[in-house]
């Protein structure tokens, strides 16, 4: 119950900082060797169903917005959702056998926090609105990306809407927004094989990390919202750097 506490909180935080909520799920079990539910991808859909909660909630007037008056907007999200959709669907499998690595990681940690500081050099001046079609593909293909563990989604696409001129807040906006239907088409993708298909799960165990990864997420989108208006990514990337030095570090001392 705890491990699973303590991973709904990591995904509550991980998934909406730049630092790859992927990662640290997979991190965790492997340093501390955890086993069980909570080091099974049922688990992490789990997780993730918590944190499509908090971006329902924290912008939900957004997508009423969305729904109702502001439909070019709308389409640039629905457009820029498909280079993930298409990676999701079709290199999940691979990517769950074959990149879950913590070399990788490490590696993917600090080229993702490189291309964050260089984004921070581009001067941002445009709003949501001055956002083109070929900009919302550029932010979406950037998210499929994302899928690699380790990249962090929220990273690579802020980053990307700060290389096509967008301020901090307003590429954060939209990276959260988009991250909604990609959340939601992961979890409809895993739903039947990881939670009809298989055997009896331990339901208090997969309530606790959903209720903390919710708890943690809202207060995650509040703070980065608050954050980004002020300073840069700077301080993310040297966490990053930090981290892929402690997998490195861990590594070597696991060998």
């Amino acid at each position: 119950m705890l491990q699973a506490i303590i991973l709904g909180i990591v995904q509550g935080l991980t998934e909406f900082l730049p630092v790859s909520s992927t990662a640290h799920l997979i991190l965790f079990p492997w340093f501390f060797n955890w086993s069980g539910e909570v080091d099974t991808l049922t688990f992490d859909i789990a997780l993730h169903g918590g944190t499509l909660l908090a971006l329902l909630l924290c912008f939900r007037r957004d997508w009423i917005d969305l729904f109702f008056r502001n439909h070019r907007l709308l389409g640039l999200i629905i457009a820029a959702s498909i280079p993930a959709g298409l990676a999701g669907f079709f290199l999940n499998g691979f990517v769950e056998h074959s990149l879950r690595n913590p070399l990788l990681i490490s590696i993917t940690l600090i080229v993702g926090g490189v291309i964050m500081l260089a984004a921070e050099k581009i001067y941002k001046y445009r709003d949501m609105d001055q956002l083109a079609m070929k900009d919302a593909i550029f932010i979406g293909v950037a998210q499929a990306i994302a899928i690699i563990p380790g990249v962090s989604r929220s990273g690579l696409t802020i980053s990307a809407g700060l290389f096509s001129g967008l301020e901090r807040e307003v590429a954060a906006r939209f990276s959260f927004l988009l991250s909604t239907p990609i959340i939601a088409g992961a979890l409809m993708l895993h739903f039947k094989n990881a939670f009809i298909n298989s055997g009896g799960h331990n339901l208090q165990i997969f309530a606790a990390g959903l209720i903390s990864s919710f708890i943690t997420g809202v207060i995650a989108i509040k703070f980065m919202m608050k954050f980004l208006k002020r300073y840069p990514l700077n301080l993310f990337v040297y966490y990053r750097f930090l981290l892929a030095a402690v997998i490195i570090a861990g590594i070597w001392l696991k060998g």
